[in-house]
């Protein structure tokens, strides 16, 4: 029997995680065991605190003595809400705990913004973690040595799992229900729980804002510029002319400020305004790529598809509701 941990911080946590967790293993466990195998699982709650409470303290979680657990199979680490920095001050105990279980060959999967607390552990460094893409400037910021996949759902690597974030751990509950069970399990389980199984991509969910937490005002002058010349075919060496910087020490600056270089920031900046067109309005595929600065319709294609993982057309059907055709609600007599 496998014996699973879910390890509470102290801190103010999204419960939702570890509720949702222990239910889907739970009932992974009875299904397996419906199918006439012995109990596959223990999945025990604990922490080294004795209530955690969250959501405006309406909701309390009351977890066991994590002190007296010498040895787990599998460590799940919860999301925190906020605080990053003061939740791994506060859980250095258990930072330290699940260190010494990973070494002691525990598989660790974090769930959501739990990769902060996970990633204290230092276990991470040299390593790919999925980061809810709204929190990965941040995460780069404090840990500089962990290798970030903003656009993928889960990660796997060396005993280690990871997810990009908010509900999406309900997709990482899934994918460890199939490698703890097998795959029937698992679709059994994503059915109950109606979790559409294996996702793999967040990008059609990342809103791009621009990157601007960095004091470089030759990097914010052009950073603007670009978001106001959407439409235009931006030579790189006129700006940085304009701004009096050399082309080289130009783009060695944008990516040091914004992780990317010109080139794919300008690039960004005319998708996610072409995402928002593509939700508002009711312009054809055609005229918003006009207005963002292409005319070649399969190299626009292209990218969109590369930065969101849907061809513009998709994105479209999927979002903007005006594209869907007219859809009622059956009504049940009560």
């Amino acid at each position: 029997m496998k014996h699973i941990t879910i390890a509470v911080p102290d801190g103010k946590l999204n419960l939702n995680t570890i509720s949702g967790a222990y239910d889907i293993l739970c009932r992974a466990d009875e299904y397996w065991q419906e199918l006439g195998n012995k109990q596959r699982l223990h999945v025990q709650v604990a922490g080294f605190v004795r209530e955690v409470q969250s959501h405006n303290n309406y909701l309390a979680v009351h977890p066991a003595d994590l002190s007296s657990i010498k040895k787990t199979d599998l460590v799940l680490v919860p999301a925190f809400l906020d605080d990053y920095a003061g939740a791994l001050k506060n859980n250095q105990k258990l930072i330290d705990w699940i260190r010494r279980q990973y070494e002691s060959g525990a598989e660790i999967a974090s769930m959501c913004s739990g990769s902060f607390l996970l990633a204290a552990t230092g276990l991470l460094n040299g390593k790919t973690c999925s980061v809810h893409w709204n929190k990965a400037e941040m995460f780069r910021q404090m840990f500089p040595q962990v290798n970030v996949a903003t656009g993928r759902i889960i990660t796997n690597e060396n005993r280690i799992y990871t997810n990009g974030g908010a509900y999406s751990f309900l997709n990482l509950v899934v994918y460890l229900t199939e490698r703890y069970f097998d795959r029937q399990t698992a679709i059994f389980c994503s059915k109950v729980f109606q979790i559409e199984p294996d996702r793999q991509s967040q990008s059609e969910y990342i809103i791009f804002s621009g990157r601007k937490s960095h004091s470089d005002e030759m990097v914010l002058q052009a950073q603007t510029y670009i978001e106001n010349n959407l439409c235009e075919k931006i030579s790189f060496e006129d700006l940085s002319c304009r701004l009096a910087v050399g082309r080289r020490n130009f783009d060695r600056r944008f990516i040091k400020a914004t992780g990317t270089t010109p080139v794919e920031y300008a690039q960004m900046v005319k998708i996610e305004s072409a995402k928002a067109a593509f939700e508002r309005t009711r312009k054809t595929i055609n005229e918003v790529m006009y207005e963002v600065g292409y005319s070649d319709i399969k190299s626009f294609r292209e990218l969109f598809k590369k930065l969101t993982g849907m061809s513009p057309l998709e994105y479209k059907t999927k979002y903007n509701r005006e594209a869907l055709p007219a859809r009622s609600i059956p009504h049940v007599a009560g």
